[in-house]
Order: C-alpha cells, then structure tokens, then sequence
C-alpha cells in the first residue's frame, strides 16, 4: 500500500515506525505527467513487496519537505534506512525503481 504523507509531522512518525524496514518517497506533483505514467507501477510495488513501506510526497502540498530533500525535479525517489537517506533519483525510471528497491530491502 502507498501512502500519501500530508506533513513534516506525518513523515517523521512514519520514518520512526519503519525503523529499519526499507522506505520509498515519491515526491511527485499532480500536474506532472511522467509521474502519473508511474504512479499504478508504485503501488505495483507496494503489493510485490510488502515487507518496504512507500509514501508519496505532493511537493505543493508539502513544500518544506521538498525543500527539506532538494527536490528539484518530479518524480525524484529518496530512499531511507534507519532514518538515514541512503540513495535518491529523479525519474520516471520503473526498472531502475525495482532494481534499486531490490538492491536495499
């Protein structure tokens, strides 16, 4: 399942609920094409592979967190560990998404 994050709040307590379980941020925009095309592939995902947590993070809605994560292009992946940011990329890239979520659950 894929969660939709509405603050700095929410994220935080998600961050500390996950502990050391693998975290997929999508920061997208509603407006930006390339992350509709990959949005249905997300929640794909969140289904193949239950034991990561996805959350998805409207950067109009939430500016201080992208911001906070120097989001400069939509859609741009951050992936967390621990709390800690261990890789991040910008696009609409499914294979590279899977690959990367396989490399770090």
């Amino acid at each position: 399942m894929v969660t939709h994050i509405k603050d700095k709040d929410d994220l935080e307590s998600k961050l500390n609920d996950a502990g050391s379980q693998l975290v997929v941020i999508d920061f997208f925009a509603t407006w930006c094409g390339p992350c509709r095309v990959i949005a249905p592939k997300l929640e794909e995902l969140a289904n193949e592979y239950t034991n990561i947590l996805i959350l998805k993070v409207d950067v109009d809605e939430c500016e201080e967190l992208a911001m906070e994560y120097n989001i400069s292009s939509m859609p741009t992946f951050v992936f967390i560990k621990n709390k800690t940011v261990i890789q991040t990329f910008s696009g609409a890239n499914y294979d590279k998404l899977k690959a990367t979520i396989l490399d770090n659950k």
